[in-house]
């Protein structure tokens, strides 16, 4: 069997770590591994994006379009982690969940754009409702989280995981105070809202894992419903997703009433909970930053593309 040729620009960051984890068990993947000392070399990394069927990039945005700019073979598909793309149309955008639309752009396309990790659990929650039109395209929609370390970067790991740890760093804390979190533009245009929600994100002192909440107002929902109904929605957008399960309503009580945001640590998959009441109910996505909300997404998508199994290589 041909090996698929696979080129990974940006694999010492923690979403490009995490890929080439899933493809140590893996006999289909054919590596294409580029000089250390030649990993910011344009000519180097052009001729190996050029060389593979698939290239990710773990890149910041004008690295990421860069490696774009030097692609150069029509059949190289380009499997961007970055935020550079997800707004930009004529990319698939990797949540393939969302409708049959969302999957057929992901088999098809050449270009895909990996969404961001507190995006995709916001997305996952918010689509099916403004879709069904249970809350409005202008809903005043806010969106609390809290995330691992990990998503943060190797310099916020390096602090995190030092000697010498600052007291603060084992609280959580509140960041992206500005309301200018580079995951709002992809919330707004994937969802269809009429505005950027005001987003609350939090990091704390544990590796990975993210708990993303959507808090609703019944009275203010353009089709009112309680939480069991507004449960039996999206268990029924999602039905046989694999990648996305809506639990039971009450099941938290199985965790005691708790959500940790760490519960689905290294696993690919996300598990959306409803609770709450007639008045207030609070849709919670768990799944892993560097899972569901990275590496395991771009994973899946590569799968799509390659027409196999989603799941294959993947903790599902």
């Amino acid at each position: 069997m041909k090996k698929v040729r696979v080129f990974i620009d940006g694999a010492e960051g923690t979403t490009g770590l995490r890929i080439n984890e899933r493809f140590e068990k893996r006999d289909d993947i054919e590596l294409l591994a580029i000089d250390p000392n030649l990993r910011k070399d344009p000519a180097e990394r052009g001729r190996l994006i050029n060389m593979s069927d698939y290239t990710f990039l773990c890149l910041p945005d004008d690295a990421a379009r860069e490696a774009v700019s030097l692609c150069d073979d029509p059949d190289t598909v380009i499997i961007d982690a970055s935020t550079a793309h997800r707004t930009d149309s004529s990319w698939a955008y990797g949540l393939p969940e969302l409708s049959d639309e969302h999957f057929e752009k992901i088999r098809t396309s050449k270009r895909i754009a990996v969404p961001g990790c507190y995006a995709s659990g916001f997305i996952m929650m918010a689509y099916p409702l403004v879709k069904a039109r249970v809350l409005a395209a202008d809903y005043p929609f806010t969106v609390p989280a809290v995330s691992g370390y990990s998503g943060a970067g190797k310099k916020a790991i390096a602090l995190y995981e030092g000697s010498g740890k600052s007291e603060d760093l084992f609280a959580p804390r509140e960041y992206a105070l500005p309301q200018k979190h580079k995951h709002l533009p992809e919330m707004k245009v994937i969802a269809g809202l009429a505005a950027e929600p005001v987003f609350m994100p939090l990091v704390d002192d544990y590796y990975c894992g993210m708990n993303v909440m959507l808090p609703i107002h019944t009275r203010l929902m353009a089709k009112k419903m309680g939480p069991e109904e507004l449960r039996d929605l999206l268990a029924d957008h999602y039905k046989g997703k694999q990648f996305i399960r809506v639990m039971e309503f009450g099941s938290e009580a199985d965790k005691n009433g708790f959500l940790s945001a760490n519960d689905l640590a290294g696993k690919d998959y996300a598990e959306i909970y409803v609770t709450g009441n007639d008045e207030r109910i609070i849709v919670s996505a768990l799944f892993d930053n560097l899972g569901k909300g990275a590496s395991g997404a771009a994973i899946e998508c590569l799968n799509i593309s390659m027409g196999i199994d989603p799941a294959t290589g993947l903790s599902v």
